[in-house]
């Protein structure tokens, strides 16, 4: 067997640590099952490396697989890059514990910033340190990011969905009923025949493209309710600020009740019984590694989201 150029022909770590496994076990059979992979598999990734290397790493001696001389320093040098990997790891993992974890959140335009900062309070509450960094923008931008690695999670106010060229999971951490707000002079004036007073009340809404939007359009049609759209949002922050000028009641969390009384000058005019939104993360993991993550993730039951 002729030796191919290996300038051109970069080794392949895969292949070598499937070599380096059975050389280790004894035999593929034992690697197999420590890998988790079929035995055909390791077979033919040992076939590539030794067709790769140019030469055999292994001779059958009745059942045995017995490394030839060539196998026996190729094995030399794979415990060296093998062992020189693990403490890459240990450095970075040394060089993370030193710094604290870095958490790269994407939060949706339609997610309410005051509910964002209560989702992520689990995370930054951890013993050690979080190095927290935000990006705002819309779903399908956050979601292509965090397929990219450039996240570690995205919070939401919908799952996924399919995306046959992402894979992505989405985590559900909770909902909380939804109302509608306003400034204390259109609270005075719709608040006492609610929801009939919707007809013909200004009203700010999400854009269609959002999950709630959808809810409250059923919630307004079920009650044969028409009032008059004057603007509609992507932004929820951006929603609430034109609330508070007084141009049209906003739909809100009901649990922000307190805050949107104190940042955005808004009462409570009633609530839309039966609406709620839903919060979510999605991550590139089913389960997720990620401890910031895992955090927020469990530590939604304390928000009382309601």
């Amino acid at each position: 067997m002729s030796a191919p150029n290996l300038s051109s022909t970069p080794l392949n770590h895969r292949h070598l640590h499937y070599f380096w496994v059975v050389a280790k076990e004894g035999g593929i059979s034992r690697a197999a099952q420590r890998l988790g992979v079929a035995i055909q598999t390791i077979s033919s990734q040992l076939k590539e490396l030794e067709q790769a290397l140019g030469t055999a790493l292994f001779t059958q001696e009745g059942r045995r697989l017995v490394l030839t001389e060539a196998g026996r320093t190729t094995l030399h040098y794979a415990d060296q890059i093998f062992l020189l990997g693990e403490q890459l790891q240990e450095a970075l993992q040394a060089r993370t514990a030193a710094e604290g974890l870095r958490l790269a959140v994407g939060i949706s335009d339609a997610l309410p910033k005051l509910i964002a900062y209560r989702l992520l309070q689990p995370a930054m509450n951890l013993p050690q340190s979080v190095r927290l960094v935000c990006h705002e923008g819309e779903f399908d931008e956050l979601l292509a990011d965090l397929a990219l690695h450039k996240l570690d999670v995205v919070l939401t106010d919908r799952p996924a969905g399919s995306h046959p060229n992402l894979r992505v999971f989405s985590h559900p951490l909770g909902e909380c009923r939804m109302g509608i707000f306003g400034t204390a002079a259109l609270q005075a004036s719709l608040a006492p025949g609610f929801p009939n007073s919707l007809n013909g009340a200004p009203l700010l809404l999400p854009t269609r493209d959002t999950a709630l939007r959808g809810r409250i359009d059923a919630w307004l049609s079920a009650r044969n309710l028409h009032p008059e759209i004057v603007g509609e949002f992507e932004d929820s922050a951006l929603m609430m600020t034109f609330g508070r000028s007084g141009l049209g009641l906003f739909p809100a969390p009901s649990l922000l009740a307190d805050n949107l009384e104190e940042q955005f000058l808004s009462l409570p005019v009633g609530e839309m019984e039966g609406v709620r939104e839903q919060f979510y993360a999605i991550s590139n993991e089913r389960k997720i590694r990620h401890p910031a993550v895992e955090a927020l993730r469990l530590g939604i039951g304390s928000l009382k989201l309601g």
